[in-house]
């Protein structure tokens, strides 16, 4: 059943849209599209005033409607490919120009977080907010030892705004699950949960100080990029105190041109920053828009706004990076194979029909600057590919698929000739040798080593109590597969022969442990390694002998 508080937020967002003169928006849906004949015989319509232009009133009613609203708009504001000048420019004013809520509430709001006068906190604090979102506003302020901050305050009771709103998209995933045939691919639901995730962690600053603190340190030796640093003392969940920073905003062309910054530069190092957190670091400033982003005099990228910050488990981190560069070599094939090694479409997909499809979509677009190609297009015909082969939408991508438009909206304004393709094709190339290298098995027997070693005194006992269990036949073993519980009446069959068999294994992981720790340790006496050496061939060699007797093969 629909709660009345959502039936009334229905009404008003009706209401917002005819107020700001927007109503052939809400008669163009199919519902009340038959309704429209009221609007032309209605004398309110006959008489009212001059409208403002239609970017201002469709600016206005985001506004008006709430921050879940106004971040739509602001996603849209960077896809000038797809929104006319004029519209482009009015919702680029939603990055930092939200009306802002008064200072005394502010001031008041603070104070309870601190549980003190503001004077108490810092010297100087100007009423005047520096920047206003549709989530928090930006004043800036002085600490006592001189140090110039800015202070970021929450709007007063705007998580009870987001979960009314959130309510009301989930209602809507609903029904589209329900009542719509793609519904149950495009799992509207699961994206809305995403949404929910992500827009709650906007709601805690210190969330979003902790986030700024992890990229800082990411980038610390970094010239490319340079992240603000975090007052802790005076952080709470509500208030967030930072370094003041100053550039360029990165919208501001003219100001950039001015200050004599290589463009071309300046685009391609803003993919290399992306492809970096995303691979690299696993961690990605998830909403890059023009407001969020500045540029020092050097030519130095300069971030704020960490609310919003994504990461990628590591099958589809590595799954994303093939996926590209398999793209970037025309490897469709490839793509199609990728797609259907991670599930991301039905196990049962004919992979040359698939690869086909995409080939379709994807071949005109290559060997073409940025300017020549729409992302938004391109993921427009991607569905519509999708859609034939049944594939899902992968809710934990949003983000990185929003990021990735934000990126393009950047690139297109700096650099209209950038070439995406030829600019991230050497990362993703270098990052995957990385990945399946030597360098990255040793990498990671450097990491496990001190586990090993700490595990290492142990495995004596753990031997000892595996072979007495063993000998005294109380050696027990749990499946929970369907493939496990077949072994498992088979071990039952041969208990001798499978008792062999543990125990062979289990010598063979014991000599592998000590001689890869010897190896790798190379730091000990000499006594001390000749007989973990010694010791590793020897469990080594009973192992083999124990899995022969048993009836197995061991691969060596």
């Amino acid at each position: 059943m629909i709660r009345p508080s959502i039936v009334w937020r229905l009404v008003h967002i009706n209401w917002v849209l005819l107020k700001h003169g927007l109503d052939e928006v809400i008669l163009a849906t199919h519902l009340f599209r038959p309704l429209r004949f009221i609007l032309y015989c209605s004398p309110w319509h006959w008489f009212r005033g001059p409208l403002a232009p239609r970017g201002v009133r469709i600016r206005e009613a985001l506004e008006e409607l709430g921050p879940i609203f106004v971040k739509f708009g602001q996603i849209l504001s960077t896809r000038r490919d797809i929104l006319p000048d004029d519209l482009a420019d009015e919702l680029a004013k939603l990055q930092d120009q939200v009306p802002p809520f008064p200072s005394d509430q502010a001031r008041a709001l603070i104070e309870q977080s601190y549980g003190q006068k503001l004077e108490e906190v810092f010297s100087i604090f100007e009423p005047e907010p520096l920047a206003s979102a549709s989530v928090a506003q930006v004043h800036t302020a002085c600490l006592h030892d001189g140090t110039e901050v800015v202070v970021k305050v929450l709007r007063p009771n705007i998580d009870k705004v987001i979960r009314r709103d959130i309510g009301l998209m989930y209602i809507i995933a609903g029904l589209a699950e329900r009542y719509w045939k793609e519904g149950y691919r495009l799992r509207p639901k699961e994206v809305v949960a995403e949404y929910e995730h992500t827009i709650h962690d906007e709601l805690d600053l210190i969330r979003e100080a902790a986030n700024a603190s992890q990229l800082k340190r990411n980038f610390a030796d970094s010239d490319q990029l340079y992240v603000p640093e975090i007052y802790w003392p005076h952080t709470r969940k509500n208030v967030m105190v930072m370094e003041r920073i100053n550039g360029i905003p990165i919208g501001n062309m003219s100001a950039l041109h001015a200050a004599r910054i290589d463009m071309e530069e300046l685009s391609a190092r803003g993919v290399e920053i992306f492809f970096t957190q995303v691979f690299r670091d696993n961690f990605f400033h998830a909403d890059m828009h023009p407001g969020n982003i500045f540029v020092s005099p050097e030519g130095k990228y300069l971030a704020v706004d960490f609310g919003i910050m994504g990461t990628l488990n590591p099958e589809d981190q590595h799954y994303l990076a093939a996926n590209f560069l398999a793209f970037f070599n025309r490897d469709y094939r490839r793509v199609a194979e990728l797609h259907v090694e991670s599930e991301w479409v039905p196990a049962g997909t004919r992979v040359d029909e698939f690869e086909s499809a995409i080939r379709t979509v994807c071949e005109p677009i290559f060997e073409k600057p940025l300017k020549d190609i729409s992302f938004g297009h391109l993921l427009l015909r991607l569905f519509q590919t999708a859609r034939r082969f049944n594939m899902e939408v992968q809710p934990q991508l949003v983000l990185l698929q929003k990021t990735l438009l934000n990126i393009e909206g950047l690139g297109r304004q700096l650099n209209p000739d950038l070439d995406l393709w030829k600019t991230a094709k050497p990362f993703l190339e270098n990052w995957t040798r990385d990945q399946v290298g030597p360098s990255s098995w040793l990498r990671r027997l450097k990491k496990d080593l001190p586990a090993w070693s700490e595990k290492l005194p142990e495995i004596p006992m753990l031997l000892h109590t595996v072979l007495e269990h063993a000998a005294n036949d109380r050696l027990k073993v749990e499946w929970h597969s369907p493939e496990l519980e077949r072994i498992r009446k088979q071990i039952l069959h041969g208990q001798r022969r499978s008792r062999d068999g543990l125990v062979g294994a289990a010598l063979l992981i014991s000599a592998t442990v000590m001689l890869t720790g010897n190896l790798l340790a190379g730091s000990g006496s000499g006594s001390s390694s000749s007989l973990l050496e010694t010791l590793s061939w020897v469990f080594g060699s009973a192992g083999v002998l124990m899995l022969l007797r048993a009836g197995l093969r061991p691969r060596l």
